[in-house]
């Protein structure tokens, strides 16, 4: 059990690293958390770096959400092996957890969708698929990410347990966990789509000029930045 222990921690670690951070101070010298809607994750990355570097960083948290569950091998043993789906959803929690609250950037993350569709990778590779498609259709038709995520999360315990028929109860449980996760994180987008007043994507328009302010700075309208942005 020791060792199971010690495979969440480092699965937590590797959640942990917070790309979308680490490419803005690296390359571009802009914390991503400071701009446009203070999120460390791919949406806000695209609104305030560009489309490149928010798409390295959507394959990096994928990845390490996948690399998270993937290492079960390295801790598992005979002894151990009967809790295997178990151990693999605690290494996918731990794993999103640390993208949510990263400790090497002061617990200030993103809201975990990159990481989980690394996981799902992982543990429901069928469902996945089907759940991006959602997402894409979805997102082509309004241009709102969030929208599209809720959408594709709610859908994915469907799509999981009556399309594809997933037996283990764990990973039911799991399925139904993460579409609730995701709509709790998009709690405040999900209040601004209901008023009219969630942003879309636009990947031809360049930064907006309040969305290129840290935080703090004030706009006409005298919001931070000027103007409400996508909490992607």
């Amino acid at each position: 059990m020791f060792l199971l222990a010690i495979g969440v921690i480092v699965a937590y670690l590797i959640g942990s690293f917070s790309s979308a951070v680490w490419i803005g101070r690296i390359f571009y010298h802009k914390d991503v958390r400071e701009y446009g809607s203070h999120n460390a994750g791919t949406t806000n990355t695209i609104r305030v770096l560009g489309l490149r570097p928010g798409i390295v960083v959507l394959l990096i948290d994928a990845f390490k959400g996948w690399l998270a569950v993937s290492l079960d091998f390295l801790f598992l043993r005979p002894s151990t092996e009967a809790y295997t789906v178990y151990f693999d959803v605690a290494l996918a929690l731990a794993a999103v957890l640390g993208h949510v609250f990263p400790i090497y950037t002061g617990f200030k993350g993103g809201k975990g969708v990159a990481t989980l569709m690394g996981v799902v990778l992982a543990l429901y590779p069928e469902a996945l698929l089907s759940a991006l498609l959602v997402f894409t259709l979805i997102f082509l038709a309004t241009r709102y990410v969030s929208l599209a995520s809720v959408t594709a999360a709610v859908l994915f315990p469907i799509l999981d347990i009556f399309v594809f028929h997933q037996q283990d109860p764990v990973l039911r449980a799991f399925a139904v966990f993460i579409a609730v996760f995701i709509v709790i994180t998009h709690r405040k987008n999900i209040g601004r789509l209901l008023h009219g007043r969630e942003s879309k994507m636009n990947f031809r328009k360049k930064p907006e000029a309040g969305e290129d302010k840290p935080e703090g700075h004030k706009g006409v309208d005298g919001t931070a930045g000027g103007k409400l942005s996508e909490r992607g």
